[in-house]
């Protein structure tokens, strides 16, 4: 097991990224490549959750698009993060908020944390 975790600390792509957790409001700056150019897309949302360990761990964005909902799930060390912004700092009580999918109105509104 110690090679696999020497090949994976020497191959993992290392960014600082801002400490975020589920039930945060935030702005994912992603590269996208489109043949010969590249630029850079927005995605605005709730985070769900925040999975994984280490060079695996994953989070999961959710926003609304008009009337439906669209989830998007990012690698932490992907070399394609540009930044991430967070908005708002949500109070949530669970890790993974999936009974958030399920909300529609004011009831999916988040608490702010307060600080």
């Amino acid at each position: 097991m110690d090679l696999m975790k020497v090949v994976e600390n020497e191959f993992s792509v290392k960014n600082d990224l801002p400490a975020f957790s589920s039930g945060d409001t935030v702005t994912v700056h992603y590269k996208i490549k489109e043949g010969n150019k590249e630029r850079i897309q927005q995605f605005r949302g709730v985070v769900l959750q925040r999975k994984g360990i280490a060079s695996t761990e994953t989070f999961t964005v959710r926003k609304m698009s008009g009337n439906t909902g669209v989830e998007r799930i990012f690698p932490v060390n992907s070399p394609f993060i540009e930044k991430i912004d967070i908005n708002k700092k949500g109070s949530v009580r669970r890790a993974r908020i999936y009974y958030f999918r399920k909300l529609t109105g004011k009831k999916a509104r988040i608490k702010e944390k307060r600080f």
